[in-house]
């Protein structure tokens, strides 16, 4: 039985330490430090929308968060899919610039778009299972 001699694999030095490029099972993976790992995933997490301040009551603005919590929940479960805005929306049958406004948190999105953007995510999610 002959086996594959699989190539070594490559260092480079990046930005907060060592990252290897393999190959495996013929597809080309970056392994790095899992603090890196880490930092890159908060990072990602940065360009959601903040949370509204607190009011003096120490709570949050009930419409406000509830705009910013659905747009976080929508962000996160396209990102999970691997979807683009574009893919989502067409999948959801609404203009890009809807799901954008949607994704800011800054205004409410209808009832009915957040039931398209539901349905297609569901639907997708169906797809990858």
């Amino acid at each position: 039985m002959k086996t594959k001699r699989r190539p070594p694999a490559r260092t480079s030095r990046g930005e907060n330490g060592t990252v290897q490029h393999v190959a495996i099972n013929g597809e080309r993976m970056v392994a790095l430090p899992e603090p890196e790992y880490k930092r890159l995933l908060q990072k990602a997490d940065e360009w959601e929308p903040p949370m509204p301040e607190l009011d003096g009551k120490g709570t949050y603005p009930a419409v406000e968060a509830l705009c910013v919590s659905l747009a976080r929940k929508i962000i996160r479960d396209r990102r999970r899919l691997g979807l683009t805005q574009a893919e989502l929306a067409r999948a959801a049958g609404i203009r890009l610039a809807t799901l954008q406004s949607a994704e800011s948190g800054k205004r409410p999105p209808s009832v009915a778009t957040v039931d398209k953007i539901d349905r297609a995510l569901s639907r997708l999610e169906k797809k990858t299972r």
